[in-house]
């Protein structure tokens, strides 16, 4: 056996086979590792995209959140001074009511004391017509005599 023809052989077999491997083997497992390169690129750039996203998605929701809170306030707000301006309109309804119950209560009073005081008078006017005809034994006509009680009314 001859040592350089089995080289040369094996040379040439060698030669074959990395030209086979390069035409049939190589193309789609390069093109397989560049899909997937691509693919791996792709993905790192939607996360990429997707944490920018989420960032402005928060930043958004922070800031809606915040003027959520400021409406809330205002509202709050606005009720207290609701609130207390319903309350201050029934404090100064309440008091002008009770004023004008007062008012009203008054002058039933002093109506009931002139009354009171007329009826007294007539009380006292024939106590003392009685009086007085006890004392002079004899009956006094209070029609005839009117002007004297009269006097004596006004007095008392």
């Amino acid at each position: 056996m001859n040592l350089n023809l089995t080289l040369i052989g094996q040379a040439i077999s060698f030669a074959i086979f990395v030209l086979f491997c390069m035409k049939y083997v190589w193309p789609p497992l390069i093109g397989a590792l560049r899909e997937r390169q691509a693919n791996i690129a792709d993905g790192l750039a939607a996360a990429e995209r997707s944490a920018q996203a989420k960032e402005e998605a928060q930043a958004e929701a922070d800031e809606l959140l915040k003027d959520a809170r400021n409406q809330a306030a205002e509202i709050v707000a606005q009720a207290q001074k609701r609130h207390d301006q319903i309350v201050g309109d029934a404090q100064s309804a309440a008091t002008s009511k009770g004023e004008q119950i007062m008012a009203a209560k008054q002058a039933e009073i002093e109506q009931e004391i002139v009354t009171a005081r007329e009826s007294l008078r007539q009380q006292v006017s024939s106590v003392a017509v009685a009086g007085a005809e006890k004392i002079l034994k004899r009956e006094v006509d209070a029609s005839a005599h009117a002007g004297i009680l009269d006097d004596l009314i006004a007095k008392i």
